[in-house]
């Protein structure tokens, strides 16, 4: 073999000891006893330190400058592809696989540890947890390097090209207008607001309904599953092998839908990613801000529009008799219901990107050395006060209600509104297409899956992500077209 089918030969080997943690990962927050976290933390660190080793080997490096140096320029994707590779490799060799094996065991711990904590509301019972993963981050960060603070580094990891001054800043310029948008929605909302009939709405037909709309928005069952877990997610086993989970509440269906809606537009993400060479860049999502786009776009713009449920209310009221004689009318006012809540995950399209910005600016806090760790509630809910106007009533519902620092994913959060302002942008370029603007009027969407399967799937991880927005939209990211999407669905009603 020459070098550069040699190098993907090694990277297809590292990408299957990935894959294969990522299945223990999957059964850890789905199906795992407690008693083996243990043990399944010393495996996922054995599994984590192995492809480091592969990925920072000498042969490793020997066939990726060989595969650079034989490949003509004129072949521009497979330049860019290795070039990635080459930027991926970088970071990787400044990390010791020591520090590679501690950082998953300790946030294997950290896990089941949080699970605990957020079951009692006792912080007390993660502060070690937290406090060894953000220890560990700042040693990341150091031996990345930075331009102005630890924060760029870990922000880097999930956003290939951001910077926290420039996040910051877009941060800032948002907050006011968000507050605003968030504050008339919330005032309409009281108005006009009609309650979901009582349930139960019975998990069983839940399962039913969602497994019948993942699959007529796109996300292939041969490719994939759902399971119930307690904080939904996605994750991808293999090229073939993309897996769902949600979790249920009796008393409204509209959670766990719009739970497997968010998580199919990531499912689907992955499944469009080309799987010819799995471990390269070109196979791999882009960043955490083009993945989140993915998933608000389906979950927002399509679960949450008044097409979607005048071709779905008919089949949910098939199958939970609670809605029987509840007008979609009325039904519409609880889609779009908008009130302050606690919790990020159960937050309306409206008042989401608050909690956004209050994560992002704790953690970059936390890295400057703002505070204390021991602190972190309290200055939670102080924060939290200044943006909502009240506190939450207890940890559960305050900095223990996300898995994510639990994880170690520190700089993971300002994702999540990059990924909102991502999708009102990329919606608003594929309703000039007239295939996909005939498609959301009738809610009928292989046309815009389509779209995006040419549009950003199929160049997977090749160009920075503000690139890939620019180059499906004709501009760079902007804030306006999500502020505009949010004033007419939420305060004038358009």
């Amino acid at each position: 073999m020459n070098a550069l089918d040699s190098f993907r030969a090694l990277a297809r080997e590292c990408n299957w000891i990935h894959t294969t943690a990522s299945v223990l990962g999957w059964d850890q927050e789905t199906y795992m006893p407690p008693e083996a976290s243990a043990f399944r933390a010393e495996q996922l660190s054995w599994l984590s330190a192995r492809a480091h080793e592969l990925a920072t080997s000498p042969r490793w490096l020997e066939l990726l400058e060989g595969a650079l140096a034989e490949i003509p320029a004129e072949q521009q994707e497979v330049r860019l592809d290795l070039q990635e590779m080459k930027r991926r490799y970088l970071l990787a060799t400044c990390l010791p696989v020591e520090l590679v094996a501690r950082d998953t065991k300790t946030s294997s711990l950290a896990k089941h540890a949080w699970a605990e904590a957020r079951k009692s509301g006792d912080f007390s019972r993660f502060l070690p947890h937290l406090s060894a993963l953000v220890e560990i981050n700042r040693e990341k960060a150091e031996l990345w390097g930075y331009e102005h603070e630890p924060y760029d580094a870990l922000l880097s990891c999930f956003e290939r090209g951001s910077t926290t001054a420039r996040l910051s800043a877009e941060f800032d310029a948002l907050r006011p207008a968000l507050a605003e948008v968030a504050k008339s929605a919330v005032e309409r909302s009281r108005t006009r607001h009609k309650p979901l009939p009582a349930g139960p709405y019975p998990i069983a037909a839940q399962q039913a309904f969602n497994e019948k709309v993942a699959r007529d928005v796109g996300y292939s069952f041969t490719a994939g599953r759902i399971d119930t877990t307690t904080h939904p997610f996605c994750t991808n086993l293999g090229p073939r092998d993309v897996r769902l989970t949600t979790r249920y509440d009796e008393n409204d269906f509209c959670s766990s839908l719009l739970g497997v809606l968010h998580e199919a537009g990531h499912g689907m993400y992955e499944q469009g990613l080309p799987a010819d060479h799995p471990g390269m860049a070109s196979c791999d999502s882009v960043s955490l801000g083009v993945h989140e786009s993915q998933s608000r776009l389906w979950e927002n713009h399509v679960g949450r529009s008044r097409a979607f449920w005048e071709k779905w209310y008919p089949v949910a009221c098939e199958h939970f008799a609670a809605l029987k004689g509840h007008s979609l009318d009325d039904f519409m006012t609880h889609v779009h219901e908008v009130n302050f809540t606690p919790i990020r995950v159960e937050s309306d399209e409206a008042t989401y990107d608050l909690h956004i910005v209050l994560r992002f600016e704790l953690e970059r806090g936390i890295f400057r050395r703002d505070f204390d760790l021991a602190y972190l509630p309290a200055v939670w809910d102080e924060s939290f006060e200044k943006l909502f106007g009240f506190r939450p009533p207890n940890a559960s519902q305050g900095c223990l209600q996300d898995i994510h620092w639990s994880m170690g994913a520190y700089g993971y959060f300002p994702t999540y509104t990059l990924g909102n302002l991502n999708a009102s942008q990329l919606m608003q370029a594929a309703c000039r297409e007239p295939l996909v603007a005939q498609g959301m009027a009738r809610a009928e969407y292989v046309p815009l899956l389509q779209w995006m399967r040419e549009i950003i799937h199929r160049h997977g991880a090749l160009h920075d992500p503000a690139v890939l927005i620019e180059r499906a939209t004709g501009e760079m990211p902007r804030a306006a077209y999500h502020l505009e999407h949010l004033r007419r669905r939420y305060v004038t009603g358009e």
